[in-house]
């Protein structure tokens, strides 16, 4: 029953193959290759065909891949025989790969077999079919964003003048792994006073001062699953306009919220929020898109940005 879900997963994407004409499809990229089978191991390839799935790996994860034999023909790989050599009996038809993933070393090695209009692109057919979560996916989502509000709430009590930003980070990856996470989203954020107008701040040794804005964003990992906050503070007293900027980007946020459902672009969310932006007089400063998919990747489809023309369906997951 384990693994029923994995091999619905791959079902479905063979019939996605068959539409595009694909007769093999290498799968390199980490995410998609655990999306499919929920092995985790730091060097397996999957490659589907119409009446088979393999998992290809070396020595070290072979004996735990037979834990996946229910779904996948299991091959061992090495430095004598490796997933090109694999692919070498498959060499007349049409391979889908992951462009974005596959290094240019390893697309050269399959020009040695394969004409380039045999070998076709099919990144987005996975991260496509993962927008949509299944029930289990977004438990887990759904568990990593409590972590993260738990250790957002924790900090408020611990943060003052006189720290760095470093002990702030430390003290929320420490405070969310202590709660279970296995691990970060991405490197925490704190960036305060005149470092707050940086969007990927790092946290550096400087000193938390009063009056200073502190944009914090972080995030965690639950059994290979992200979640990812971004919060704005204030320590102790600020100005008017402060507040009033705060005010404006927290309307704008809420102004997303409503905009957001089933069915609209993933335009028109960006725009609800952009649309307040701009008429207050800040539409120069908000560079970036609303927000993103969050998932096996804390940065994944869709995105809500003026550009992306992705409805938007239920059980997707995404950031405001």
């Amino acid at each position: 029953m384990y693994n029923e879900k994995y091999l619905n997963r791959i079902l479905e994407l063979k019939k996605i193959m068959k539409n595009k004409s694909i007769d093999v499809f290498l799968i390199s990229k980490p995410e998609d290759k655990f999306y499919l089978s929920g092995f985790e191991a730091s060097h397996y390839f999957i490659i589907l065909i119409e009446d088979k799935n393999y998992l290809l790996t070396d020595f070290r994860y072979f004996e735990a891949a037979n834990d996946k034999k229910d779904i996948f023909d299991i091959v061992r790989i090495d430095a004598h025989f490796s997933v090109f050599d694999f692919l070498s009996k498959y060499d007349k038809i049409k391979l889908g790969i992951e462009e974005k993933h596959l290094s240019a070393l390893e697309y050269k090695k399959l020009l040695k077999q394969y004409s380039s209009e045999n070998i076709v692109g099919g990144q987005e057919i996975i991260e496509t079919q993962r927008m949509i979560k299944d029930k289990s996916e977004l438990q887990l989502i759904k568990n990593a964003a409590e972590i993260a509000d738990d250790a957002f709430k924790h900090l408020l009590a611990f943060i003052k003048p006189g720290l760095t930003e470093r002990e702030v980070a430390l003290e929320l990856e420490f405070h969310m792994k202590k709660q279970g996470a296995s691990g970060l989203s991405f490197d925490t954020i704190v960036a305060s006073g005149k470092r707050s107008s940086l969007p990927h701040g790092t946290a550096s040794d400087k000193i938390l001062e009063k009056g200073d804005l502190i944009t914090l964003d972080f995030g965690c990992i639950v059994e290979c699953y992200s979640s990812d906050m971004t919060r704005t503070i204030a320590l102790g007293q600020i100005s008017d306009e402060q507040k009033r900027v705060y005010h404006i980007v927290k309307d704008a946020q809420e102004r997303a919220l409503k905009t957001l459902k089933a069915g609209i672009e993933a335009s028109l969310a960006d725009k609800a929020a952009r649309d307040i932006i701009e008429a207050e007089g800040f539409g120069e400063y908000f560079g970036h898109g609303l927000g993103h998919g969050v998932g096996l990747e804390v940065h994944e489809g869709p995105r809500l940005s003026p550009a992306s023309e992705v409805f938007l369906e239920e059980n997707m997951v995404v950031t405001v």
